[in-house]
């Protein structure tokens, strides 16, 4: 007689773990061969099979919810479909439409942007770039290059594919996309002139950088254009483009009784600074000092008074920089090139004539 069952309950059976659906499996229900299935579901080769098939592979992945596996198709391949995006501070508002540029960009063909923030220091930018090779990036999108950047020059001459947003090296044969920075320059002096303003003061932004060096250069230019006086009194450099710094120069220029009527702001920040100085001498803008801004940032309309300012297409500025690092690793033997943007001027509420001396 078999010996009874023992009193203790059975434990709860373990549930087999479902097995992740691989792309034979996708191929094998679509009646292709794994290649073919591979083709199809890369936005890069999709063109390479019928769309009959290719749509045919897409609903059968999309019904078995399968999902490439991008490391293992890195190994294979010795492409991991993604790029390094080097930020020098995110939270500057401009950065943002330059990202979303890009990012629209390289998700059209599968491509992602691994980001990183350098808060503008070197051994934080060197180590964040050399993290992302180790991670097997194709390329390199950079706003963070000053005129003189040796680690952007030893690793665009190495090959690695590398693209600048925003700003420019010096050198000239890494391609670049910026804004015309003269161009801007230009329209906003014209429109300061045409107001009957002649003394105009000019906040220049780092002269480590190409936005800094162009934008102050592009205003003596203009100060000479237009007959105007080039004195140094009206020219401050400011080693940051930061509210604090736009401030301080207009407390300075204040202090030492210097008399203008208009400044031209090398960016947004730096304006935003002139009216906090203005306003802590109990000055008005524009009835006092008709202030312009440079680059258009998110939410300068709504400043009271609204600002004027040239506009940089950010976003434009983004999109073509991916195109220029797609470009670059599609055809590297190609020449290099770089793509300069028009600039145009938002007349809003921070400029009027000047008040009758």
């Amino acid at each position: 007689m078999p010996p009874p069952p023992p009193d203790t309950e059975p434990g709860p059976r373990t549930a087999p773990v479902a097995r992740r659906p691989t792309l034979k499996d996708v191929a094998g229900e679509a009646g292709v061969h794994p290649a073919t299935a591979s083709r199809a579901l890369n936005p890069e080769t999709r063109h390479l099979v019928s769309a009959e098939t290719a749509q045919r592979v897409h609903q059968v992945a999309d019904s078995l919810g399968y999902q490439p596996n991008p490391i293992a198709r890195s190994l294979k391949t010795a492409r991991s479909a993604s790029i390094g995006l080097v930020i020098p501070d995110l939270t500057n508002p401009l950065f943002p439409p330059i990202v979303r540029g890009i990012e629209d960009v390289l998700g059209g063909i599968g491509y992602n942007a691994w980001i990183v923030n350098t808060d503008n220091d070197p051994a934080r930018e060197t180590a964040a770039v050399e993290s992302l090779r180790s991670r097997s990036v194709e390329g390199f999108v950079f706003a963070t290059a000053r005129l003189h950047h040796p680690f952007i020059e030893r690793l665009a001459a190495a090959g690695t594919p590398t693209v600048l947003v925003n700003r420019r090296l010096a050198v000239s044969d890494v391609p670049s996309v910026t804004g015309d920075d003269a161009g801007g320059v230009a329209i906003a002096m014209r429109h300061l002139v045409e107001l009957g303003h002649r003394r105009i003061v000019h906040l220049a932004g780092p002269q480590d950088l190409s936005t800094g060096v162009n934008r102050l250069r592009a205003f003596r230019q203009a100060l000479e254009d237009h007959g105007l006086e080039d004195s140094p009194a009206r020219l401050k450099l400011c080693s940051a483009w930061a509210e604090t710094a736009g401030a301080r120069a207009v407390t300075e220029l204040l202090d030492d009784g210097v008399e203008f009527t208009a400044v031209l702001a090398g960016n947004d920040l730096l304006a935003l600074g002139c009216y906090d100085a203005l306003a802590g001498r109990g000055l008005s803008c524009p009835g006092d000092v008709s202030v312009v801004g440079f680059n258009d940032m998110p939410f300068v309309d709504k400043l009271s008074p609204a600002l004027t300012t040239v506009r940089i297409p950010h976003y434009e500025l983004g999109a073509e920089a991916a195109r220029l690092l797609l470009e670059r690793l599609r055809a590297p033997d190609r020449t290099a090139r770089s793509i300069l943007l028009p600039l145009t001027l938002v007349d809003r509420q921070s400029t009027a004539p000047p008040r009758p001396s």
